[in-house]
């Protein structure tokens, strides 16, 4: 090793490598178990790829409160790495680094979450051990990173299920509630591209991790350097149960709890066409057979079914991303389909496209999606008699800072209550917990084995009764069962929409432009810019603080009325609860536009949100133009103050 150690200390001395790379470097090579991470790093170092380097070894992948996401192929492979290959023209062994997402960091992550478990338990009075429940989506190494989470567990005396294959994130939230286990694992990165991958945490209450419990996690993670560890005696080990079909069927069943009205499934004669992609991952094995159970005729994309870690016929494998759902369309204009419903890879996000009045294809936002059925929930739910006049004010819609206000006007409209959160939905699923909790303890027995009537029942008369939540970046549920963003629910629900629209003759293009005409015209557009390593890690932080630092008191012609700083002023949401420090500032303008600054959680981007809105009227086409011209200009002008804060 001496050979490397001689090199990196010239690589600094010339300015070629950062001193935390090289400290870095010297760490994982000290506390890695890989047969390839000395070969790996030697030949980086032997053609000068500094800025690999730097971008693999700039920081030591730091677990959060999602967990951990990263490169689990670098930039560049080394032969090292590349090795024999693996399934799908994957390396043999995943990117070595202390910044990337290989069995260096995954050690560190799960046996911290042990630990932290380990002494919860014992000091909460529960004498056994731990119990997890492990999945994983489609992406390069998902299966064999989730496996080694399960070994080393076991060895470490706690009982895990794991999935027998690919599963949706939602299932695992479900999971860890059914089967009443204290934490769960997905190995996932959503969305991201195919490079990346992630271990996304979760604690008992099928949610993921929040406060108290996120720092306790974070704190014995990050103090975790080396890979090693010593497994227990044989006796001690704990038991691997392998979940399989049994649990699809239950979460499936569960599902379908979420249709308010299955009266509007039958369809009558004509089947309605529904062509469903599930980009290369995980939904199509729930979400195919719950809608064709549900009546629908279903189309799959054959050349996006096979689950391949490349998503190879997408650019991105994300379904906010229009060309994702390009080949879904295509199939949906020759077939004569009427909806295309798309999940990415994890299945935990929806996006579709409808067929409108003219008869094209017409892609909807995440806001208009989440709109459309936070609308009709309610209407229904009144409709029906469940909500009424006298229990209103204890039903509520969730959605956060960054969700259209389309949605807040929706509950005002109806007299529910409306929260807003943080961006993520551990947000949402923390509140879901507050509004169980409060239910007597005498009253609801075993929670988690009531029916959704009788939940419903109690909520509305001593707590809070969840409608609806979602998130603008495709994220949507509809039931407390699950703690996360769900798309195999979210395609239940858009369906029944569907049904319903189709029950009224009009399409559910229409149907959006009907809500804008009765609560104004709601636009909203999200915009980031990209920058990735080190340096661009630099840069996020450095434009992030600078809107901290300087808040513009004026933007595109428009004086500033407000400027909210999440990261250090205090707030509080709806219902007094308060919220934690984020690194998001929402400025907000005198004509009425308004928009958010936040660095993203999970990619290398720093994200802008642009709001725009008009009042309710029947020239929809002019208000339309109007606001998509407002905030065409607002962009226009933040682009330029970003540069100018960036020079």
């Amino acid at each position: 090793m001496s050979h490397i150690s001689s090199s990196l200390d010239s690589a600094v001395a010339a300015g070629h490598l950062l001193e935390s790379s090289r400290d870095n470097i010297h760490g994982l090579l000290a506390g890695t178990t890989s047969p390839v991470a000395a070969d790996a790093i030697a030949e980086l170092l032997e053609v000068g790829a500094w800025e690999e380097l730097n971008d693999r070894f700039y920081k030591t992948l730091a677990f959060g409160t999602g967990g951990l996401r990263g490169r689990t192929i670098g930039r560049v492979v080394t032969g090292a790495e590349q090795g024999v290959g693996g399934p799908n023209d994957r390396p043999e062994h995943p990117c070595v680094g202390t910044a990337s997402m290989n069995f260096y960091n995954l050690s560190r992550a799960v046996r911290g979450m042990v630990i932290y478990l380990k002494r919860y338990l014992a000091e909460t009075g529960a004498d056994r051990q731990p119990v997890f429940v492990f999945g994983h989506d489609t992406r390069h190494f998902s299966r064999d990173f989730a496996e080694f989470c399960a070994k080393v567990c076991t060895e470490l005396g706690c009982d895990v299920h794991l999935f027998d294959g690919p599963r949706a994130t939602p299932e695992i939230s479900y999971a860890i509630r059914a089967l009443n286990a204290d934490a769960g694992v997905v190995l996932t990165a959503s969305h991201n591209p195919a490079h990346d991958n992630g271990f996304k945490a979760y604690f008992n209450e099928g949610a993921q991790l929040v406060e108290p419990h996120a720092a306790g996690v974070i704190a014995e993670v990050n103090a975790i350097v080396s890979e090693s560890y010593d497994r227990l005696p044989e006796g001690d080990q704990g038991t691997l149960h392998v979940l399989a079909d049994a649990m699809d069927r239950q979460y499936m069943d569960d599902a379908k709890t979420q249709l308010l009205r299955p009266d509007l499934m039958a369809g009558g004669e004509e089947k309605t066409k529904v062509v469903f992609t599930n980009l290369h991952g995980t939904g199509g094995h729930c979400i195919v057979p719950l809608l064709t159970d549900l009546g629908f005729d279903v189309l799959t994309v054959p050349e996006q079914d096979v689950q391949d870690g490349r998503f190879p016929t997408v650019a991105s494998p994300n379904p906010e991303n229009a060309p994702a759902l390009a080949m879904g369309i295509e199939l949906a204009d020759k077939e004569g389909a009427e909806i295309v419903i798309g999940t990415d890879p994890d299945c935990d996000r929806m996006g579709v496209a409808v067929r409108n009045d003219e008869g094209d294809m017409q892609l909807l936002t995440g806001n208009q999606i989440g709109s459309l059925m936070a609308w009709y929930r309610t209407k229904t739910y009144f409709d029906q008699g469940v909500i009424t006049d006298s229990n209103r004010s204890r039903a509520v819609l969730i959605k956060t800072l960054v969700t259209t206000d389309l949605q807040r006007a929706i509950a005002e409209k109806y007299g529910v209550g409306i929260v807003d959160t943080l961006t993520g939905f551990k947000y949402i699923s923390a509140k879901l917990q507050k509004y169980e909790d409060a239910i007597p303890a005498d009253k609801k027995g075993d929670y988690r084995t009531l029916s959704p009537e009788q939940s419903r029942a109690l909520r509305l008369e001593y707590s809070r009764f969840f409608i609806f939540g979602g998130e603008e970046s495709y994220g949507y549920l509809g039931t407390d069962t699950i703690r996360d963003k769900d798309g195999n629910g979210a395609a239940v629900m858009f369906a029944e929409l569907a049904a319903y629209a189709r029950s009224v003759g009009k399409s559910l293009a229409a149907l959006m432009d009907e809500l804008y005409r009765e609560f104004g015209y709601h636009l909203e557009v999200g915009k980031a810019m990209v920058m990735e390593g080190a340096d661009g890690a630099a840069s996020i932080k450095a434009l992030a603080a600078s809107y901290s630092a300087n808040p513009p008191a004026e933007m595109d012609g428009a004086a500033v009325t407000r400027v909210r700083d999440f990261s250090k002023d205090d707030y509080e949401d709806a219902e007094g609860d308060a919220l934690p420090k984020e690194g998001m500032l929402i400025i907000d303008l005198a004509d009425g536009r308004s928009c958010a600054v936040r660095p993203s959680g999970t990619e290398p981007k720093i994200k802008y949100y642009l709001f725009g809105k008009d009042a309710p009227t029947q020239a929809l086409k002019a208000s339309k133009e109007k606001v998509a011209s407002g905030l065409e200009s607002l962009w226009a002008a933040l682009e330029v103050d970003a540069n100018q804060r960036m020079s």
